[in-house]
């Protein structure tokens, strides 16, 4: 079923999401940074992780687990680690501040490696290696999030879903993007269809009582399912082992919901790495063996029902380009909550619809 409403313009869903946070109590320039961030999820077509999470953002600002203007502080450990220190902020921030940093020492030292830890989710973790991917570097990025998913052999919820991400610049040809939760879905898609009363598909998740369901309401409340079985779940721990255990931030299942806990502040941590592609060969060498790496890739026999081979991230850059260009869809409950929101900060964004 079609619930989609209206299509909105980037700027003009980029305006809304700016002001709504503007008003929430965020410093003019961070309100714009997550904005860009949220409406850029919505570009590539993760839906789930664009502007159907500000009320959810903002909640936790007015209950004061996050803190609107956070003072980061980075401090350096060598000449190619450094430790990022969120101050319970928006984890859009620390994030970015975190690769930044990254890539910085990965000029002086070939690598750099940043942890973060007192943060919150941070939204799309392609926003990071696409980062750095426009600086020309090769990147990693780890997070640990609220159990969501059972360990091997469990039926609570005890790891995250925890994107992983991955990105290699390319020459002439479209650079590498990998963006993957642990899960057979990524949660936020299951919440956003019990949002809309959507069923999902049978072997994604279980109810609060271990037994497999398709309602998507008791699936969120429940547990989501590792893709690949004992392997997603053994890679799942490895993003907490890294992104948690590493840094000081929380782990082993003491990261707080994103939805239903509002006790404290969730301590997510984050582990970046930034490597520069030049230190084996040239930098005009690597290019050109990345744009030979697609094209034999490309150039492969296609096997049956596929016209085409692509690489990790194109699907989505593509969506990007058509949704820039017709506009972003959004569902009418995504546009009430938004409508919604604005009248809790006195602001009516209803015009911009």
């Amino acid at each position: 079923m079609n619930k989609t409403n209206k299509l909105i313009s980037y700027q003009k869903l980029t305006d809304i999401a700016t002001v709504l946070f503007e008003n929430g109590g965020l410093r003019s320039d961070d309100a714009a940074i997550i904005a860009r961030d949220l409406v850029a999820a919505n570009l590539r077509g993760l839906d789930s992780h664009g502007v159907s999470r500000i009320p959810m953002y903002l909640e936790r600002i007015r209950r004061k687990v996050v803190n609107p203007q956070p003072n980061i502080k980075i401090q350096r450990i060598t000449s190619a680690v450094s430790l990022v220190d969120g101050d319970d902020g928006m984890g859009f921030l620390a994030g970015h501040q975190a690769m930044d940093e990254a890539i910085e020492l990965a000029k002086q030292s070939g690598i750099g490696l940043v942890g973060v830890r007192n943060s919150t989710h941070y939204g799309m973790a392609a926003l990071y290696v696409k980062q750095a991917i426009e600086a020309g570097y090769i990147s990693m990025a780890y997070t640990n999030s609220s159990p969501a998913i059972p360990v091997w052999g469990g039926r609570t919820p005890f790891l995250g879903a925890s994107p992983f991400a991955a990105g290699v610049p390319g020459g002439e040809k479209s650079p590498y993007l990998l963006d993957m939760a642990m899960t057979v879905i990524a949660r936020g898609k299951i919440r956003l269809a019990a949002t809309h009363g959507e069923p999902i598909p049978s072997g994604l998740a279980l109810d609060s009582d271990g037994v497999p369901t398709t309602d998507a309401k008791k699936a969120f409340e429940g547990v989501c399912l590792p893709f690949g079985g004992a392997k997603g779940a053994a890679l799942a721990m490895l993003m907490d082992l890294l992104a948690g255990v590493l840094t000081g931030a929380n782990y082993g299942g003491d990261v707080k919901s994103l939805y239903f806990d509002h006790s404290e502040p969730q301590n997510v941590g984050h582990l970046f790495i930034a490597i520069r592609p030049d230190l084996f060969v040239t930098k005009e060498e690597f290019n050109d063996r990345m744009d030979s790496f697609v094209d034999r890739a490309k150039d492969l026999p296609k096997a049956q029902g596929f016209d085409e081979i692509l690489i990790p991230g194109e699907p989505e850059e593509r969506t990007a380009i058509k949704r820039l260009e017709d506009g972003i869809p959004l569902t009418n409950e995504v546009i009430q909550s938004l409508v919604e929101e604005g009248v809790r900060s006195s602001v009516d964004v209803s015009n911009f619809f």
